[in-house]
């Protein structure tokens, strides 16, 4: 077998596809989990703590001179970051809970009773059970 056509074997399974598609889509609910932790959650926050902005948040190692940038530990950005982390956890936590439940009913639901034999089944099982007795 060719490296292509196994490569191509692997590329289109299911699996796969799906994987690039929630990869895919969960770049994008990152962004708006960032959009909505930077713009809509940590300005309200920052006002009830005085009318900080998180972003500018940090501690000095070194100040600026000249050319060269200050060398300084943004903890304000990471608490951005952080917050974005757990929004997304909670999310997924929501929509893996969600999937759990609506499996659970699905396990619970006893399976329906099988169809009753129809006049052709009925007739050739009599059939039958008058071949076997010899009758």
């Amino acid at each position: 077998m060719s490296m292509m056509k196994e490569f191509k074997e692997f590329a289109m399974r299911g699996n796969v596809v799906d994987m690039a598609v929630g990869i895919v889509i969960g770049a994008a609910f990152g962004k708006i989990v960032s959009s909505f932790v930077s713009d809509v959650i940590m300005p309200p926050i920052g006002l009830l703590i005085g009318g900080v902005d998180f972003s500018d948040l940090s501690f000095v190692i070194k100040e600026a001179q000249g050319d060269i940038a200050e060398v300084a530990i943004r903890y304000g950005t990471f608490i951005q970051s952080l917050l974005d982390f757990v929004i997304v956890a909670f999310a997924i936590f929501m929509v893996i809970k969600a999937m759990n439940r609506f499996k659970k009913k699905e396990e619970a639901a006893p399976p329906p009773p099988p169809p009753a034999p129809t006049k052709e089944e009925v007739l050739l099982s009599e059939i039958r059970d008058l071949l076997k007795s010899g009758k």
